[in-house]
């Protein structure tokens, strides 16, 4: 029987990314969106190519729950990591919090979960290894995600029944 790749901790694909936001960020509200922010696409991705060691590619995004406004001037961090990985996908969940640099005072304005595949050099879906929880917190995680990816799973079979 052939064995998989060895099992890997989530903060090994941790990604922490900072960025202040300016006013060429901002929307017509004067807030900053999650897409240009520490939340944007390549920034998310990283989590999921260091888990990988391959280059990944977006499936879907589960959810994302936009709590508070981000504003010019605040510092943004995306925290993002895998909380679980599949044969070839990896569900990684994004926390991303908005910090007024003069107070200090930190609010959680946004949160997602996005599942990338691991693409090998022909650019076809390839083996990943799992993830190997161990805190609490993180176990939490594992079987929450876990849950969200069987959720999807039967959604996707379901539809594929009625034809669509």
């Amino acid at each position: 029987m052939a064995k998989g790749p060895p099992g890997r901790h989530p903060r090994e694909s941790e990604a922490v990314l900072t960025e202040l936001m300016m006013p060429h960020h901002a929307n017509i509200m004067a807030t900053c969106s999650a897409g240009t922010s520490g939340a944007g696409r390549p920034r998310r991705r990283s989590a999921a190519i260091r888990h990988a060691h391959r280059e990944c590619v977006t499936v879907s995004v589960d959810k994302v729950d936009f709590r508070e406004p981000i504003h010019v001037g605040e510092l943004v961090t995306a925290l993002a990591r895998v909380n679980f990985a599949g044969k070839t996908s990896m569900e990684v969940g994004v926390k991303v919090l908005a910090e007024d640099v003069i107070s200090g005072e930190k609010r959680h304005t946004n949160s997602c979960y996005i599942t990338y595949v691991a693409l090998d050099k022909n650019g076809r879906p390839t083996e990943v290894a799992p993830i190997v929880p161990e805190t609490p917190d993180e176990k939490r995680r594992y079987d929450r995600a876990a849950k969200r990816r069987a959720t999807r799973v039967m959604e996707r079979r379901y539809d594929q029944g009625r034809g669509e």
